[in-house]
């Protein structure tokens, strides 16, 4: 997780959507890019004295320059920006004592320019300059009030348990005050007007001792059908139908836990005659989804929750809301906005959100590197909806032969694996007189000869079950295989 207050986080942090590192040679014009793309956004820190690469080059030897960078976010920013600056003892690369500044730039409920009036957004490791329709979007997404912000009805200070601030404040190594004094001199979580404490949305959702006492619905649930389709009636074909409720954080951890369970596996003869277990989705991606629906759905509608649903050739996460501020279905892979961004912020101090601003991204990646069709997102009216398909998906008959246990073994594991070696078994029995790799394929009615090849031919070679009749050619188009 990355850690703002040690250095070497600082130095070769991969948190590029919120870390940046600048010399401190920049320009208080060039500075201001940055600093605007992030107010932005969801605010982040810029590490000025250290290059590009993580060298330490320090603060100490630029002090006239350093004095116009610190004017940077009030000279170069309209409006202004709010910063937090700390500066941090270090040994620069000479090995000398000096000195860095980390300057944390929070994000603005306005939408921040340079002095040129341009305006930027973070975007991954770039500030993205917006074009006149982006920035207009990006008017009417900061014109919209967070409704974590908004005051709850009837909450008071006794409504959050003080005991999870402290543990937060103690991960994030906050130590200006205790819990009360976090929630009152942080983000506005508790603020007193009049004589009454008034209490945000975030502070009941992250903190609250009952937070669906206030959202009743702001919750996960999963279900699971069995077929392709979810059915009604006599025809229903629910066969799971589980609720997680509580503080944001232990919604997210028990969904994923449980989803996990649900999770099937292939299992199939690898090289080698050994048998190989893949899940049918990438890990990575149907937590992303899981997190980005808690952590971005609109808590402002109170008449759904967030639903995982689990079909046999796909995973749908369904999210009440539409995609916040520029983010669009066709430039999702590209844009990160935030809509709550308080509870990002506290997902991603506890290491959930995994890689800030380029999770979307990284499951197109990762679904198109386990060979499975690319995430499809779509939206109605007022959700949003996140589909992965596995590798039934298409097919007519999507049934599974392996389903989870509790010890989180496949049942038929053992029963496909038992299926596979005896389908060599019948290969090498076949090869009694010689065969072409054309004849076993035939054979074994396969359509696919590469997969006749790695599949069947290179484990019995391997495991010394055949031979080759041409030896000293392997590729010869005359080439058979024999029962050894």
């Amino acid at each position: 997780m990355f850690d703002p207050n040690k250095i070497e986080d600082l130095q070769f942090s991969t948190e590029k959507q919120i870390m940046d590192r600048k010399s401190a040679r920049i320009k208080a014009v060039d500075l201001a890019i940055p600093i605007v793309a992030m107010a932005n956004a969801d605010g982040g820190y810029l590490a000025i004295g250290i290059e590009d690469d993580g060298t330490i080059t320090g603060i100490d030897a630029y002090e006239k320059n350093l004095n116009e960078l610190l004017r940077t976010p009030y000279d170069f920013c309209i409006p202004s920006v709010q910063v937090d600056l700390k500066t941090m003892d270090v040994a620069d690369a000479k090995g000398q004592p000096n000195h860095i500044l980390r300057m944390q730039i929070l994000p603005n409920n306005k939408v921040v320019a340079n002095q040129a009036d341009e305006v930027y957004l973070r975007v991954g490791d770039k500030s993205k300059k917006l074009n006149f329709e982006q920035r207009l979007q990006l008017v009417y997404a900061k014109g919209v009030k967070y409704f974590e912000e908004q005051p709850v009805a009837g909450a008071t200070i006794n409504d959050i348990d003080l005991e999870v601030v402290s543990e937060y404040c103690k991960k994030i190594g906050y130590d200006k005050g205790d819990a009360e004094f976090y929630l009152r001199h942080n983000h506005d979580f508790v603020v007193t007007r009049g004589d009454e404490d008034v209490v945000s949305g975030a502070a009941i959702l992250l903190f609250g001792k009952n937070p669906q006492r206030f959202f009743p619905r702001a919750r996960v649930r999963f279900v699971r059908y069995e077929g392709k389709i979810a059915e009604v009636g006599d025809r229903m074909n629910v066969v799971k139908d589980e609720k997680f409720d509580g503080r944001i954080l232990d919604q997210v951890k028990a969904a994923t836990a449980f989803v996990k369970t649900q999770i099937r596996e292939y299992t199939k003869l690898g090289t080698g005659g050994v048998f190989q277990t893949t899940p049918e989705f990438p890990e990575f991606c149907w937590t992303e989804l899981i997190v980005n629906a808690v952590a971005h759905r609109d808590y402002s509608i109170g008449g759904t929750d967030i639903q995982i649903k689990m079909f046999d050739d796909h995973f749908t996460v369904e999210s009440p809301g539409i995609l916040p501020g520029l983010v669009r279905v066709n430039n999702i892979r590209e844009f990160h906005f935030s809509r709550n961004p308080m509870i990002v912020e506290l997902l991603n101090d506890y290491d959930l959100v995994k890689e800030f601003g380029e999770g979307v991204d990284r499951i197109y990646r990762d679904m198109a590197e386990a060979g499975l069709p690319e995430p499809e997102y779509r939206q109605s009216e007022f959700m949003l909806y996140a589909t992965l398909k596995n590798k039934n998906w298409g097919k007519e008959d999507a049934s599974w032969t392996n389903s989870i246990t509790s010890e989180g073994v496949s049942e038929g594991a053992s029963e496909g694996a038992g299926e596979e070696a005896e389908l060599l078994q019948r290969v090498v029995e076949f090869c009694t007189l010689p065969k072409s790799k054309a004849e076993i394929q035939e054979y074994c009615g396969f359509r696919s000869d590469r997969y006749v090849r790695q599949q069947v031919i290179q484990p019995l070679l391997e495991q010394g079950r055949l031979i080759r009749t041409i030896p000293e050619k392997p590729s010869s188009p005359k080439q058979k295989y024999l029962k050894k």
